[in-house]
């Protein structure tokens, strides 16, 4: 998403409207900075993040309450001249009635919190650093097994849903069937489903079933991060499979590489069993040791130490 309405993030956080501007539903927010306006409270201005919201906390305003009168309107006033998207005021301070008139002459909304500022400020960035993140959908379903998120991916009917509920009996959590949103926060990226499906899974012979009530909240997860891309593909008898695990694999989303696995599938294949070990080889991975690695490490010893026993013998 490029931008957050104002209406919106008021909506998200819980925000106290002291006065409504008439736009509120067109004011775009596009950037998950805010600005405490201290210098510009003091008389400076030069280099004013206007475009950002403005947030007056417990320092602002008591420097505020304690400038004359009308010093502090000058102030507020040229404040509210620049063409800022709102003004926040934390810990439920009690606003100075210039704020007030030049909010409503200005046409900018003027928004309350109960939070400190610190924790308002926190939960802004963090709010919009997600919703503005970007983000991709793609086909497949989304697990978290043994604390971490396995996107499972191939062609219709391959068997991922069964695959994942499978997964869901044996004391895994269903993030996202069918359809997997996913953003990019930072250098991570997260799954989540779209909010009109999530917690349903479609089985075929059976139709749409709730996966929360039928196994409880424990099989459910809102979100999860993505650390494995496993692609499940009909068994290719004339295919050769990786069996011994050297070459690593990866796959780029949303410009972040993650670890890919190709798993062919074919009856009578446990393939959740499959996907369980994957997720915890690709831990012991992430912890620094390679059981493939290690293998090729012993074979490679024990090849050199039979070859040093024939020239010495």
């Amino acid at each position: 998403m490029d931008y957050i309405t104002l209406n919106e993030l008021v909506k998200a956080l819980d925000l106290e409207i002291i006065y409504k501007s008439n736009n509120i539903d067109e004011v775009k927010i596009n950037k998950s900075d805010v600005n405490r306006p201290g210098l510009q409270l003091a008389g400076y201005f030069d280099h004013f993040a206007h475009e950002r919201l403005q947030l007056i906390g417990n320092v602002e305003w008591h420097y505020l309450n304690s400038l004359p009168e009308d010093i502090r309107h000058e102030r507020i006033e040229k404040l509210f001249s620049y063409p800022i998207p709102a003004v926040v005021i934390s810990r439920e301070l009690k606003p100075f009635p210039e704020m007030i008139e030049f909010a409503k002459k200005r046409n900018v909304s003027f928004l309350r919190t109960e939070h400190s500022t610190t924790k308002f400020i926190n939960l802004l960035i963090n709010h919009l650093d997600y919703v503005l993140a970007p983000e991709i959908t793609v086909h497949g379903v989304l697990v978290e097994v043994y604390g971490m998120g396995a996107l499972l991916i191939g062609e219709s009917g391959v068997g991922k849903s069964e695959t994942a509920l499978e997964l869901i009996k044996r004391g895994h959590r269903l993030v996202a069937d069918d359809t997997v949103e996913i953003k990019r926060v930072e250098d991570d990226i997260r799954g989540t489903a779209p909010e009109l499906i999530r917690h349903f899974m479609e089985i075929r012979g059976i139709g749409i079933v709730d996966i929360e009530r039928l196994y409880g909240v424990s099989a459910v997860k809102n979100w999860e991060f993505i650390d494995l891309v496993i692609e499940l593909e009909f068994w290719d008898e004339e295919k050769e499979y990786d069996r011994i695990g050297l070459d690593e694999e990866y796959t780029e989303i949303l410009g972040i590489k993650v670890p890919k696995l190709i798993i062919p599938v074919r009856p009578g294949r446990n393939t959740a069993m499959i996907v369980e070990v994957a997720t915890r080889n690709n831990r012991q991975k992430m912890l620094g040791y390679n059981a493939a690695i290690a293998l090729d490490n012993k074979v490679k010893k024990e090849i050199e130490k039979r070859r040093r026993e024939r020239i010495e013998n």
